[in-house]
């Protein structure tokens, strides 16, 4: 069974061909349906991949060809399309790529897409006054204040000498996270949603070792992970979703959720997950400490 239909290619600009719609069964009793564009030079069925050139420009029913991952990207192929935003739109930087690091976490990121089983034992010499005063500037200077009422105001007033402390007791051990302030703010549901503030310096520390992994990890995440990424956002994410449901046949979307995550999430788990790829003590010693600071709330820790 096998229906074909032909259409002009609007989405390849100075590419000459036609795109097919066909069925193709990749395995016994087993439809496919795809798209096929059918060039002089070649075929490209389905959307990411490796490209792979036909003679004569005819492929072989049921293999599927797929397109290579930009150069210089720390984006890695998926099995499936990935339309990353409105196509009239000026491309943006949304990734953070070798570009937007510093030179040390470049060479970090580097390291980490060469090889995926890499482990990185000697990380927290990055975490630096240079690193540290770059988290500072990321912060909301009219944020909240934590437990010890410091603000970003009052930090800044001696922001080298700050720093340069920070920075002594991070590596000597001395560095103590404080407990994180517990306030309500209301849900649309009408309940209240817990949110956390930690003190000004933890959020430095932790915005710097945040900086630091996203080096590692960005190496890891696929092109359609948008959650808590540098340079994304979830408006990005809904422009993807909005460019592929009008540019692609999309049958159903699903939308889901795990209930109460960053409440029930298995701390050991988590340190074993990034021991993984970090295998330097002191940034997990780190990490654990914050999980560990507990919570005030109403004056009670």
């Amino acid at each position: 069974m096998e229906g074909i239909a032909s259409a002009r290619c609007p989405c390849s600009v100075g590419v000459k061909g036609h795109i097919t719609d066909e069925w193709m069964s990749l395995e016994p009793r087993k439809p496919r349906r795809g798209l096929r564009l059918v060039t002089a030079g070649g075929v490209r069925q389905g959307t990411t991949g490796v490209w792979h050139r036909a003679e004569g420009g005819v492929a072989d029913r049921g293999v599927v060809l797929m397109m290579p991952p930009k150069e210089n990207s720390t984006r890695r192929a998926e099995g499936r399309p990935r339309p990353e935003g409105n196509p009239d739109r000026k491309a943006e930087v949304r990734t953070q790529g070798r570009a937007a690091l510093p030179a040390n976490l470049a060479r970090v990121n580097e390291a980490a897409r060469c090889g995926r089983q890499t482990q990185f034992t000697a990380l927290l010499h990055h975490i630096d006054v240079e690193a540290l005063r770059r988290s500072f500037h990321r912060q909301r200077k009219k944020a909240s204040a934590g437990v010890d009422g410091v603000t970003a105001k009052d930090y800044e007033v001696n922001l080298e000498e700050n720093l340069k402390d920070l920075c002594d007791r991070v590596h000597s051990g001395r560095y103590r996270p404080q407990p994180v302030w517990r306030t309500y703010i209301p849900k649309a549901d009408g309940g209240q949603r817990p949110l956390g503030v930690p003190t000004l310096e933890d959020k430095i520390v932790q915005g710097a070792v945040a900086e630091m992994l996203s080096a590692v990890y960005e190496a890891d995440f696929l092109g359609l992970s948008y959650g808590f990424r540098p340079g994304r956002s979830p408006h990005q994410a809904l422009e993807a979703l909005r460019t592929a449901i009008m540019s692609r046949y999309v049958n159903w979307v699903l939308d889901a959720d795990i209930r109460r995550f960053f409440d029930s999430v298995n701390h050991e788990w988590l340190l074993r997950l990034l021991a993984h790829r970090i295998a330097d003590p002191r940034v997990l010693r780190l990490i654990r400490q914050w999980l560990r600071a507990g919570v005030l709330e109403s004056g009670e820790w």
